[in-house]
């Protein structure tokens, strides 16, 4: 016999069967009788099956889908629809050959013919009797075999032991449909229904998870108890692999399931983001790389970040740490990282824009326009820091900004007044939940630049919580030793701050931190004085709240007069804001007459100044005269400038007491003390031989007893007094004095002369008793404020004594017992 290719058939399927009258699934004992009863005919058409065995009794969908097998369908189904159903031996080959089929198999019927819309057509067939192939009868269109029945061999009835497997075979069956959710549980309904021992066999084979080699061997065994055991042998491992595979699911369903949920929500979150137009979290991390491949980084910064990105993408985005891993990539991108602004170093420029915005402090001026003068030579870009300490409102922070200008670099600012946390400075350590960066790294990312000017604010009005010290962590910011590498808890790496001009402002230089104090270059912004307050409010303050307000040059005009009047009466401080308030004050007058269109006076005298602001707030002493003994003016520096204060001394009969009064400091009352004790230890040299000091109570007061005073800087002033009280003598008329005193009678320079200078000329004064030591304050102040001013420069009390006091008599001299 020639030999031909047979058709092969695709894989198994039961999509497309409908549940019809015709399929039996189970086999009743009279029907399996029936079965084996039935004359099987000596030649059937052979249909090779490459992926399963068709066991007798057993119910099977096939579907073919070549030609020859449609065709071997179509010709048996028009005749007794008897085929022999074998398994290939290698499911691979697709033409299988005789020798590449198994020659024992089963007899099968055609139940029902399905043609499906894809072309193939679906076959159900049933299973009656195993057969054994003796002889290939044709080849051609198809295979056709001679057959011989083969005969199964039944145990006998009533076998305990056959009854006890079969018993087993439903029990381990009903087990494994328990365990495996892919079977349903209707098959368990099936199995304890099947009557027949043999189908419940067959049944059980074919619908285990076998290979094609192991169901040919069970289909192969035809004794029927041997069969069975078979049987058992291959359930039992197939349930021990279900209940292992079960226990590995059950390990694991936890974490995958929560896995897969949240897969599926990211899923659904990045669909809803794309319709609403918002960047999902993959579209984030992407624009985080290309932007970072434009970044000036070193290599050290790229492999952190690169690191850190890596952990981004590894993150579940609904956790909370994600936001703070997406802040510290953000922060990453955008600090300025090697990135500086070009210095434009032309001193002559910066000196005009300086001028421009300052009026005065010429000294203050001069050595920021050094500072830069250094810079601009060393072009190392290594920036000094400044420390600028003055009163309130005599423009430390502006003057911070017009540097920035004069050199083209940003400029940003912090305040540190209150500052109690050391975090605020380093930053937060970004495994807490909300944290942050410290202010420094936060203003060096709003400058977009790593050398700008950076103020730093009320750095003396810093202090100590139970967070730390803040002023302690600035030390390192201030070091350029150290600054190069400043370590940010948030950022966790260094940040090269050595390029950043840093300049601080601080109206107290006692208050400032010591360790801060060494590493900063001080200077000292005394304040303005009553001249160039004036002139600033013409220049500055009045143009700008006239704009402010809405108002032209027109609407409002002062003269220098009026400007004078308001500094003097309505004006108590170094700096300017509070004459900035008054003009503001006389603006709104303008504005409100316009408003409502009422008559005002365009030019306002120094007059119409009580109307306009009301009456006068401040009334500063003024020379008087020297008809009474022991009085003497003193000068004083306050936080808002200088003053004179009058030293009145009194005597009355008494015990050898002195007292002292109002409101003074320790230092002031040792002052008072001393001199009293020099004036007794010298009472031959100043003519009081004969004074009885026992006899006498002797009275020091300094007037305006709310406020408080001390300082040793009175001490010349007193002991003029006491000595004008006790000879009785008049003090030289319009003269003021300032110096300390030691009990050898030495006179001590003291601080804050510019100040005391320019009390002492708004009050009249004319000349001046001074250490000769204070010569060189005196020098530096512009001369034309000290126009009009006679200054007298001394060693010791000796001296004081000749210029202060006259040998003239007062007014009504007291005379006293010896």
């Amino acid at each position: 016999m020639a030999k031909s290719s047979f058709t092969s058939f695709d894989n198994l399927t039961l999509q497309g069967i409908e549940a019809e009258a015709e399929l039996i699934p189970l086999l009743t004992t009279e029907d399996e009788e029936a079965l084996r009863n039935e004359e099987l005919p000596e030649e059937v058409p052979i249909l090779p099956l490459r992926n399963t065995v068709l066991f007798p009794g057993v119910v099977i969908p096939i579907t073919a889908g070549r030609d020859k097998s449609i065709q071997l369908i179509k010709d048996v189904n028009k005749t007794d629809k008897i085929i022999g159903v074998v398994a290939q031996k290698d499911q691979n080959i697709e033409n299988p050959s005789p020798s590449d089929i198994y020659s024992l198999g089963t007899v099968a019927q055609i139940l029902r013919v399905l043609k499906m819309p894809d072309g193939n057509t679906t076959v159900i067939i049933q299973g009656k009797r195993r057969f054994e192939i003796q002889s290939i009868v044709s080849e051609d269109p198809y295979l056709r075999a001679s057959i011989k029945p083969v005969e199964e061999t039944l145990p006998q009835k009533g076998n305990s032991e056959f009854k006890a497997i079969i018993d087993s075979i439903k029990d381990m069956a009903l087990k494994i449909i328990q365990e495996n959710p892919n079977i349903p549980s209707e098959a368990s309904f099936a199995i304890k229904n099947i009557q027949s021992h043999a189908f419940l066999i067959n049944f059980v084979s074919s619908n285990m998870n076998l290979s094609v080699k192991e169901k040919q061997r069970v289909l192969s065994i035809v004794d029927i108890k041997d069969s069975a055991i078979e049987c058992l042998k291959l359930m039992n491992v197939e349930y021990q692999k279900l209940e292992l595979k079960n226990d590995i699911q059950s390990k694991v369903r936890t974490d995958l399931d929560q896995q897969q949920r949240e897969y599926y929500l990211n899923q659904q979150m990045k669909t809803i983001q794309e319709e609403l137009g918002v960047v999902s979290f993959e579209q984030e991390v992407e624009e985080m790389r290309v932007r970072s491949k434009e970044k000036k980084w070193d290599k050290a910064v790229r492999e952190v970040f690169n690191k850190e990105l890596f952990k981004l993408q590894r993150m579940n985005p609904q956790v909370a740490e994600y936001s703070v891993q997406r802040n510290y990539l953000d922060l990453f991108l955008d600090l300025p990282w090697n990135e500086f602004s070009e210095d434009k170093f032309d001193l002559k420029k910066a000196q005009k824009i300086l001028d421009r915005d300052h009026f005065g402090l010429e000294d203050v001026k001069k050595r920021i326009i050094e500072y830069l003068a250094v810079l601009k030579l060393r072009n190392d870009m290594k920036s000094p820091i400044l420390c600028l300490y003055g009163p309130p409102g005599v423009g430390k922070t502006s003057l911070g900004k017009s540097i920035a200008e004069s050199i083209g670099r940003s400029y940003v600012r912090i305040s540190l007044g209150g500052m109690r946390d050391e975090a605020e400075i380093r930053g937060h350590r970004k495994t807490y939940i909300g944290a942050l960066p410290g202010r420094i790294i936060q203003s060096i990312k709003k400058a977009e630049t790593s050398n700008p000017v950076f103020v730093l604010d009320e750095i003396d009005k810093m202090s100590n919580g139970a967070q730390g010290d803040p002023a302690a962590a600035l030390l390192e910011v201030l070091d350029h030793e150290q600054n190069t590498a400043f370590y940010d808890n948030f950022l966790e790496m260094g940040y090269d701050l050595s390029k950043v001009m840093f300049i601080a402002t601080a109206n107290s230089f006692a208050s400032i931190h010591p360790a801060l104090r060494d590493r900063m270059e001080m200077i000292n912004i005394s304040g303005y004085t009553m001249e160039e307050k004036s002139a600033i409010a013409q220049r500055h303050l009045l143009p700008k709240q006239l704009k402010e307000h809405g108002l032209q040059k027109k609407h409002l005009t002062l003269n220098k007069s009026v400007f004078d009047k308001i500094v003097e009466g309505y004006t108590r401080e170094s700096g300017v804001r509070g004459l900035e308030k008054q003009i503001a004050k006389a603006v709104r007058y303008a504005a409100k007459s316009i408003a409502m269109e009422e008559d005002y006076k365009k030019r306002p005298a120094r007059e119409d100044l009580a109307n306009i602001l009301g009456p006068e707030k401040v009334h500063r002493d003024l020379y008087e005269n020297n008809h009474v003994a022991g009085v003497v003016t003193g000068l004083a520096w306050t936080s808002v400038g200088g003053d004179i204060l009058f030293i009145e001394s009194a005597i009355s009969e008494g015990k050898g007491q002195l007292s002292i009064t109002g409101n003074l400091g320790k230092v002031m009352k040792e002052s008072a003390s001393i001199a009293m004790e020099f004036i007794k230890s010298n009472k031959s040299f100043l003519g009081l031989e004969a004074f009885a000091f026992d006899q006498y109570n002797i009275h020091i007061h300094v007037p305006e007893g709310a406020t408080p005073k001390d300082g040793p800087s009175a001490g010349i002033t007193m002991l003029t007094s006491l000595v004008s009280l006790l000879t009785q003598k008049r003090v030289k008329s319009k003269l003021a004095m300032t110096g300390e005193i030691t009990l050898r009678g030495k006179v001590l320079p003291v601080g804050g002369i510019k100040e005391k200078i320019l009390a002492a000329k708004r009050s009249k004064i004319k000349e001046i008793i001074l250490c000769k030591d204070n010569k060189k304050d005196i020098d530096e102040i512009n001369q034309k404020y000290l126009k009009g001013l006679t200054f007298h420069y001394v060693r010791e009390m000796k001296n004081v004594l000749d210029i202060a006091i006259l040998s003239k008599k007062v007014l009504h001299p007291k005379t006293f017992k010896s």
